[in-house]
């Protein structure tokens, strides 16, 4: 996750703590009108109550031309 913030403390419990995830099985995003495999999702998650405090396309590049 190149492009995450800095996350210091979660907004919901104040831990301190982060770790890193991702979907698994069929949890992967693919592009709305596109032949595409897709790219799997990451997250950043507060190790102490689990919220999830930001999420990610790992190939972004893959939406282009989704929109509009």
């Amino acid at each position: 996750m190149k492009n995450s913030t800095k996350i210091t403390e979660c907004p919901k419990c104040g831990g301190k703590e982060m770790g890193k995830g991702k979907h698994s099985g069929y949890g992967t995003m693919y592009p709305d009108g596109k032949m595409s495999l897709g790219s799997d999702i990451e997250y950043i998650i507060c190790t102490e109550c689990g919220f999830i405090i930001e999420g990610y396309v790992k190939k972004p590049e893959k939406f282009k031309g989704t929109l509009f």
